[in-house]
């Protein structure tokens, strides 16, 4: 099965950057050559992974770095979205880690060396466990050691990265971390992750103005997951539900640093839960953005509970992912129309797309046609809100191979590559196949 792309499509054009991506703990192993993060105190932590599994090997990619570098040369892809270990980079001393810092300087030159443009995530969830001593995310202090942190690399790296993305889905290190805790560091305390949210969006400000005096011939901006919030009926309870998730998951992230304020929804909340926020810090967080970077999964529907809040009603009708996530691909088209229409967004790039399907390897090969098909839809679904007048510059392919999928632990597989991980073999998917063919024909057309 391939996918398929007419002949007129503008994701054919010749400036739009097909690529693949990867985060830090999910891939790299090696965890003996970094600082402890909150995720391996979080695997170390019995009944928190599903399958009791950690990141200590993962892909081995510290080591296989090479091997993984002509893999995505073979694909073809314009370009690499990697993430940064901080506590690969910086020592709990403060002190730089060259070891570390030599291994993403070696990769930088390997894929520049192959035309393949790097874009580089600062923060994909990892941080130092020597910070979260000190607070994490709840120390205002984390926010400028943020700022520290990406001078250092920016500096370091030079010409070497196209792009710099300060945050990966802040609304996850925030609600899934603080909240739902779900994620490292497991806490669930809703004022807690509230005041997280913006210590993040905070680190992100000061980031940006290190990015850009440091790094000002990058792309520098943040990545957020958005989600269309659906109501479960056609109550006005649920209605309203709806609403107000829209304005807590997606809203809360994107309009500090479009509008430098919070929704509506934050004059709504009681003044013990809401996060204490110092004078100048919108200002801070609201930087000019040269990009904004949008995870797409699957859409969300709400109904109203007892407590005046709202409650996911999770999926049941296929078709689903193996995560159970409804695969909804007019909610990608939706959710970039209803961001175009209501702000003044920088250029656009789809940095996450992708499902978890039940693979299996048979005879070398996955026949992974549901994800190809997944693929040939989402791609259709960009394209459509090109056609309606959007600017969107590249689209990214989550993910790159199979990994240490968070919470899952292994049992999810997401790569567009299939993982051996007693041996690290890598074998190519059909989805691989599939988008190597479009990546070759768009250079072709």
């Amino acid at each position: 099965m391939k996918i398929t792309l007419a002949h007129t499509s503008r994701l054919l054009r010749p400036d739009f950057i097909f690529g693949v991506a990867t985060a830090a703990f999910q891939i790299e192993g090696s965890a003996d050559s970094r600082e402890p993060c909150i995720w391996d105190t979080f695997c170390a932590t019995p009944g928190r992974i599903k399958d009791g599994s950690d990141g200590l090997t993962a892909c081995d990619h510290v080591k296989r770095w090479r091997e993984d570098v002509e893999l995505i040369a073979a694909l073809g892809v314009d370009a690499y979205r990697l993430s940064l270990s901080w506590g690969r980079i910086i020592r709990r001393d403060g002190s730089i880690n060259s070891q570390g810092l030599n291994f993403y300087l070696q990769l930088l030159d390997a894929l520049k060396a192959r035309n393949i443009k790097a874009f580089v995530t600062l923060y994909h969830w990892d941080l130092p466990q020597y910070l979260q001593d000190n607070g994490g995310w709840l120390n205002r202090d984390t926010a400028y050691k943020f700022a520290d942190y990406a001078k250092v690399v920016a500096q370091a790296f030079g010409d070497r990265v196209h792009s710099y993305a300060t945050l990966n889905e802040p609304f996850c290190s925030a609600y899934l971390s603080y909240e739902a805790g779900i994620h490292a560091p497991g806490v669930q305390n809703r004022q807690q992750g509230r005041q997280v949210a913006h210590h993040l969006l905070l680190a992100h400000g000061l980031a940006m103005q290190a990015l850009q005096q440091y790094a000002p011939q990058a792309l520098n901006g943040i990545v957020l997951n958005f989600s269309p919030c659906h109501p479960a009926t056609d109550s006005e309870a649920d209605r309203r539900a709806a609403r107000m998730a829209d304005q807590y998951h997606n809203h809360w992230y994107i309009q500090p640093l479009l509008e430098g304020c919070y929704p509506p929804l934050l004059n709504e909340l009681a003044p013990e839960d809401k996060p204490e926020i110092q004078d100048g810090d919108m200002a801070i967080i609201a930087q000019s953005l040269d990009f904004l970077g949008i995870n797409y999964y699957t859409r969300t529907v709400y109904r109203a509970n007892s407590k005046a809040w709202f409650s996911d009603v999770p999926p049941t009708q296929p078709p689903l992912t193996d995560m159970g996530w409804e695969i909804y691909p007019q909610g990608l088209t939706e959710i970039l129309l209803a961001m175009h229409r209501r702000y003044t967004l920088p250029p656009v790039y789809i940095t996450e797309n992708g499902a978890a399907m039940p693979d299996k390897l048979e005879n070398n090969e996955v026949q992974d046609q549901a994800r190809v098909v997944y693929f040939q839809q989402h791609l259709q679904a960009t394209e459509d809100a090109i056609n309606a007048g959007m600017r969107i510059d590249g689209y990214f392919a989550w993910s790159l191979m199979d990994n240490f999928e968070w919470a899952e632990g292994y049992a999810k597989r997401f790569g567009i590559v299939y993982v051996d991980y007693a041996t690290q073999q890598r074998t190519l998917k059909a989805s691989a196949i599939a988008l190597r063919d479009v990546f070759a024909g768009r250079k072709n057309n």
